[in-house]
């Protein structure tokens, strides 16, 4: 095949990679400017088989090696908000926790706060961590 064919695929296939954005259509483009690039050393053209083989094999590395450090690079990182943010979070205990109840200051704002069942209560000043939130109550195990 010519190495035209391969170079043009391999612009095709980079243009359409705007469209999905998984980096699958650039890994494959990748392999069709090597391949390209291997066919122009091979121009006789039985020997097909030997671009065929160089198209798989570095599209297969191009998406086992470089396609997750990109996706990595350039898709966005989830962000926690409300509920989801306080899971995890540092409190103090600022009135006693039992489980009947008591409150914590969790990053600057008070809320009400069971203990865990079966943990003994927390008094004032006591470092915690919010490890579920039931309503507008947020659950606290001792210790951060």
């Amino acid at each position: 095949m010519s190495p035209w064919v391969w170079f043009a695929a391999a612009v095709v296939l980079s243009i359409a990679e705007i469209l999905g954005g998984e980096f699958v259509l650039l890994m494959l483009g990748g392999g069709a400017l090597v391949t390209a690039l291997v066919a122009i050393g091979f121009n006789d053209p039985s020997d097909l088989w030997i671009q065929l083989l160089v198209f798989a094999l570095v599209s297969v590395a191009l998406v086992v090696l470089a396609r997750p450090p990109l996706l990595r690079r350039f898709r966005p990182t989830a962000i926690s908000t409300g509920v989801d943010a306080v899971i995890g979070s540092p409190a103090t205990v600022i009135s006693t926790v039992d489980a009947d109840g008591g409150q914590v200051k969790i990053g600057g704002e008070v809320w009400s706060a069971i203990g865990v069942e079966g943990h003994r209560s927390l008094p004032p000043g006591t470092p915690v961590t919010v490890v579920e939130v039931r309503g507008a109550t947020a659950v606290v195990i001792w210790g951060r």
